[in-house]
Formats: C-alpha cells, structure tokens, sequence
C-alpha cells in the first residue's frame, strides 16, 4: 500500500541477496520489494518554493536599502578621484559671496581628541570664523565644532579659539597683509589630509552690495549662455 491507499505494483526477482528482506533464508527463494517512486513527504511539499521566496524577498530588501542610501554628488566623486587622500569636512560658503579673496593658504590646526571624532561626523560650521594674529600666532575664533555625544563630562567647548600651524616665513607674510587696512583672514574650507585636520585660509576684502549685484549678474549670464550651449547639442 502507499500513500493515500493506492496500490503499489511489486517486482519480484529470484537470488537477491538476504539483506534486502528478513524473508530471505534460501538464496532461491522469491523476494517482493514494492516498487514506490520517489514522493516527497506532505510534510517538505513546498520547501523549495519557499526557500526560494524567501530568497527572492531577501533580494528584494537588499535592493530597497541600496535605493535608500544616499548617493554621493558628481562633484564629491571627481574631489574624490582628484585626490584620494583629502576628504573635505565643510565649506564657508558665504565667505565667497562676502569677500573677494587674494590668496590662500593651507594650515594645520590644533584640536582635541573629541573635536576630531566631531569633524568626521561633518559636525562644524565655518560660517561666523574667521582667524587673527595675536602674540605671533594666528588663531581662528568663531569656528563652531558641536561637542561629541560619547565623550561625556570630557568635551570640549564648541567655540574656543583654536590654534593654527603655519611655517615662519607663511606666518610673516600672512601677518603683515592682515594689517593691511580693509583685508582680513577668512576659513575658506576644512578637510582631512591624509589623516590630518587642515583649514584653507585666505586674505580677503569684504565686498560691496553693487560688487555682489555684479557677481550675480556674471553668474546668471555664464548659466544663460551654458543653457545654450546645451540646447544647440
């Protein structure tokens, strides 16, 4: 009998080993073994399937989270290419708005451990810095790093003056053209130099309202004629 109470045909053959059945005392004797294909149990019906669409939703979900995150910009990947070792923290964005600027220049800077671990989460603003020559040293006031959650009563204050590292000769000439009446020294960036904080500063000149009215026009012009451009492709 087999499953559901179908009857199974046998196969009966002579001189079969006495291991196949208990009954086999004589090696002439007959021997029926039932001939049963292969079914699967009730019970693993459907495992396959299931593995696989459990497999397909796993699929599906690891999509869904790729499509959620966060593709970088085009111009974070060509920084990115340009140079391998640097990784830009921030901007000071209205500092080229604000000012005309007339040269730069890279410095290091000194920092705690917790200010690190808040630059790499990107947690700075550079919007109110800007740095001065005080006791032969150039310090950037108003640099705002937010305090790091895990270093508890060991965090730093997010607007102390910082220190920044210059060579003599960079220190001189910077220090004599901020003197200079009208120009003053603005944080321009801020990024990671294989491992190390540094701050890109520059000598600038505050602007006036009709030479930003200028710079907008310049600007809207150069989209204009890049639209155009674009169109006769």
């Amino acid at each position: 009998m087999g499953f559901g109470g179908t009857r199974r045909p046998c196969c009966c053959r002579r001189g079969a080993s006495p291991r196949v059945g208990s009954h086999a005392e004589h090696g002439n004797q007959e021997i029926c073994v039932p001939w049963v294909r292969n079914v699967r149990a009730p019970g693993r019906r459907g495992a396959s399937e299931a593995v696989g669409s459990h497999a397909e939703h796993g699929n599906q979900r690891s999509e869904a989270r790729s499509t959620l995150t966060s593709k970088p910009s085009k111009k974070k990947k060509a920084a990115a290419a340009a140079n391998p070792n640097e990784r830009v923290i921030t901007h000071n964005r209205k500092a080229r708005h604000n000012y005309t600027v007339f040269d730069t220049l890279e410095c290091g800077i000194m920092l705690v451990g917790s200010e690190v671990k808040s630059l790499r989460n990107g947690r700075v603003s550079l919007e109110e810095a800007y740095a001065r020559v005080r006791d032969g040293d150039v310090w950037l006031i108003g640099c705002d790093i937010a305090e790091y959650v895990e270093a508890n009563r060991f965090n730093h204050n997010p607007r102390r003056p910082r220190k920044l590292l210059l060579h003599r000769r960079e220190l001189k000439r910077f220090a004599q053209r901020a003197h200079e009446k009208g120009l003053t020294l603005v944080p321009l960036q801020m990024h990671f130099k294989r491992g190390l904080a540094k701050v890109v500063l520059g000598i600038c000149r505050g602007k006036q309202r009709h030479d930003k009215r200028e710079v907008m026009k310049n600007a809207q012009a150069k989209r204009d004629i890049q639209r155009q451009m674009m169109r006769r492709k």
